[in-house]
């Protein structure tokens, strides 16, 4: 683009007026900063590589160049962030973040304490504040764990828990219970 004028000044700050409109500010440092004709488009360009752009809407985009991510801010408060091994990360205006990982397993964390993980198999892993886990495994099982026991329950009823001292219960949809003691030694058994 054509210089429309020049101005140096006594800092050492250089600005160049374009044709066009858009300004230019170049800085000892080497930072430099482009105002486009807008006026509200803004980019400056760092000395160490990164670059920070300044959107019409204020959206606020960061690149950070050593460690190869991205930053957005948007003007409704979501932070997003693009890390360079693909993992992506949302900052809602509430406190909840949504993390991606780059195995595509996303990670909810809530405002409450609670968390929230769904693996690219379709397995859901949710953290209650207080510490019980709850699995849902794409093939319907389920699995609860808590400080007490850990029970798992099947498609078609059956019910085992695992309890603290190593004794395991199972409940049959038929109705038999099956009790183990620590050692898989059966210490009671309702067959019907």
């Amino acid at each position: 683009e054509e210089i429309q004028r020049e101005t140096a000044y006594p800092d050492g700050k250089v600005e160049k007026v374009l044709k066009n409109g858009c300004h230019l500010i170049f800085f000892p440092n080497g930072t430099w900063k482009k105002v486009d004709s807008d006026g509200k488009t803004i980019t400056i360009t760092f000395f160490n590589g990164d670059v920070k752009q300044v959107m019409p809407d204020q959206t606020v985009i960061y690149y950070y160049a050593d460690a190869k991510t991205t930053h957005t801010t948007y003007s409704d408060g979501l932070e997003v962030l693009h890390f360079s091994n693909g993992q992506i990360e949302k900052h809602y205006p509430d406190g909840k973040k949504e993390i991606t990982f780059p195995d595509q397993t996303i990670k909810n964390l809530f405002t409450d304490g609670q968390e929230e993980s769904i693996f690219p198999d379709g397995t859901i892993v949710r953290i209650q504040r207080d510490g019980s886990k709850t699995i849902e495994f794409n093939n319907g099982q389920r699995e609860l764990h808590t400080s007490q026991f850990k029970r798992r329950e099947y498609p078609d009823g059956t019910v085992k828990t695992v309890y603290l001292n190593g004794q395991q219960e199972t409940k049959y949809v038929s109705g038999r219970v099956r009790v183990k003691d620590k050692d898989g030694n059966i210490i009671m058994d309702t067959k019907l």
